[in-house]
């Protein structure tokens, strides 16, 4: 393993742009060269195989998405009953921020459907996100529990497919859509 951090961090990031903004054909180490403005043969180089570069992408958008600690701050002060909503729009928002994040984050799970290399990179860190959730929840005294936990994801990530690619009501406030749905899950 190449041990540059920051190159690494470069090449996943753009590989992250690139299955985002381009879909899973355009994915290639040298497409990535390209994009990250690296030298041919960088990314082969640094993630030798397609299982490397995918379990770095992985590691990437879940960095790229990472909530703002101020922002759980401020959230950590709403009332209990207040919070399940507020908690999943600021995550809606984070997720639309970067749209071809989101789009990256999808286009991994539909290849990991199609991948058991795929699925094994990416299968645990989903796994591992949702008990992390279901223990935040019960840790700030959230109504409900993992039932709760798992209405919010299935909300959230149908909301953020709906948004990013052909929206049923193009004029609809996401965030807001998701803050009031997510009130009446967790009432």
């Amino acid at each position: 393993m190449v041990a540059n951090p920051a190159r690494r961090s470069q090449l996943a990031q753009a590989a992250v742009a690139i299955l985002g903004s381009e879909g899973p054909r355009a994915l290639t180490h040298r497409a990535v060269d390209r994009k990250a403005e690296l030298p041919p043969g960088t990314c082969a180089n640094y993630f030798p195989s397609k299982a490397e570069l995918l379990l770095a992408m992985t590691q990437r958008v879940f960095e790229l998405l990472a909530p703002d600690p101020d922002r759980l701050d401020q959230l950590a002060d709403l009332p209990a009953a207040e919070a399940p909503a507020r908690y999943a729009e600021y995550v809606t928002e984070r997720l639309l921020e970067h749209p071809y994040v989101a789009a990256a984050l999808i286009e991994l799970r539909l290849e990991a459907t199609r991948s058991d290399d795929v699925r094994a990179v990416l299968e645990p860190v989903l796994h591992q996100g949702f008990a992390t959730d279901v223990a935040f929840h019960r840790a700030r005294g959230l109504p409900g529990g993992r039932e709760q936990v798992l209405w919010l994801h299935h909300l959230v990530n149908g909301a953020v497919l709906d948004a990013i690619t052909i929206p049923v009501h193009p004029g609809s406030k996401v965030g807001e859509v998701v803050a009031r749905a997510a009130s009446k899950l967790t009432a």
